[in-house]
């Protein structure tokens, strides 16, 4: 039943699957308006992060924290979308799975200084932020995106990529 209201949401009446596959190989528009709003809304959490470290909330420490603990959920999330798509298209090589686990490792290994007592978040978050940043030129590089999704990709990573910047940035004044 969630599947069927999934499937057809937000969609003409008559208009499945099939059909939404053949517009996005025609290269019109493959996403929903609320896919894109839902998108955006995920730029939210750092937004709030930024604003408890300025207004100096005691949670400060929290919100580096959790900021870079959704930066690197998104990005392991990226990697699964880039494992997902290679699967699809039926022709990927080794090197596109390589690439999707690779986001994954790279989170772990930025909290690692956490887990020894070094310098962390500040730097952690500037690299994470970066590799959010650079990650649609992965999706790009693997060309199995379409147009409007990549066209989004670029926006929220631009996005959170920046803000997760901010974060690492404005970590001096917490630690």
């Amino acid at each position: 039943m969630l599947a069927s209201y999934l499937n057809n949401h937000e969609h003409h009446a008559g208009t499945g699957a099939g059909d939404r596959l053949c517009a996005a190989m025609d290269g019109q528009n493959t996403l929903t308006p609320t896919a894109r709003a839902l998108g955006y809304a995920g730029l939210l959490p750092q937004v709030f992060c930024i604003a408890m470290i300025l207004t100096g909330h005691e949670w400060r420490y929290s919100a580096l924290a959790g900021g870079f603990a959704y930066a690197a959920a998104i990005f392991s999330f990226l990697g699964g979308v880039w494992w997902g798509q290679a699967i699809q298209s039926g022709r990927a090589g080794a090197g596109a799975y390589g690439l999707a686990v690779l986001p994954s490792l790279i989170a772990v290994a930025l909290f690692l200084p956490w887990t020894f007592g070094w310098e962390w978040p500040g730097p952690a978050l500037l690299y994470l932020g970066a590799l959010i940043l650079g990650s649609p030129m992965i999706d790009r590089a693997l060309g199995f995106a379409q147009a409007d999704f990549l066209r989004l990709r670029w926006h929220l990573s631009l996005g959170l990529g920046s803000l997760t910047i901010a974060l690492g940035l404005l970590s001096a004044r917490v630690i």
